[in-house]
């Protein structure tokens, strides 16, 4: 609820290695906000940590509170699909993000996309990292 410490790090796509990230990440001691374009896979992803020793995670189904769940500066880390839902899932974060805030693009990105992102956000100041995640879904756990 309301009274829910703020989380270390938001984690946004949660196919199957965007879960296993969000719970490696959880299991390694840090507080997790969860969110996903769909509302079943945040439930999936949030059941997940439950289960699997009452990881610290949290989930969320709208950005505004996604967002607002993080402690600032905040850090959200991408595991989309490379390309336009990339671009989408940013306009739709960085509307509730501020100065100092960042973004991690975890997919396998083309460098002038990363580039180009990286230099629409600076007009916000919010940094950008294209750091693509190899390993797969056991890579990610």
């Amino acid at each position: 609820g309301a009274a829910a410490e703020l989380c270390d790090v938001g984690l946004y796509g949660l196919a199957i290695m965007g879960q296993n990230f969000a719970l490696n990440m959880a299991e390694h001691g840090f507080s997790v906000a969860v969110a996903n374009r769909s509302g079943p896979k945040v439930d999936a992803t949030v059941e997940r940590a439950k289960a699997e020793g009452d990881l610290p995670l949290q989930g969320f189904k709208d950005p505004a509170s996604f967002i607002g769940a993080l402690k600032k500066p905040r850090r959200v880390m991408l595991l989309v699909m490379a390309g336009k839902p990339v671009d989408d899932t940013i306009a739709l974060l960085s509307e509730h993000m501020e100065e100092g805030d960042l973004i991690i693009d975890g997919g396998n990105e083309w460098y002038p996309n990363s580039q180009r992102r990286a230099t629409e956000l600076e007009a916000k100041k919010i940094m950008f990292i294209g750091m693509g995640v190899s390993g797969g879904e056991e890579g990610a756990r």
